[in-house]
């Protein structure tokens, strides 16, 4: 299934970027793992932003 994303990704006409960061949850402590789709561009400030 992630190939099948990724070739969506690069195969359309805007360059896209799946980008992925580890959350820890303030009430258990336990990390989540928060994905998103967005221009490469804006990868380092969502990546920055907590």
């Amino acid at each position: 299934m992630a190939k099948k994303t990724v070739a969506t990704l690069q195969s359309s006409s805007k360059r896209l970027t799946k980008a992925i960061k580890m959350v820890k949850s303030p009430k258990t402590g336990a990390y989540t793992f928060v994905e998103s789709v967005m221009a490469p561009e804006m990868v380092n400030d969502w990546l920055n932003k907590k």
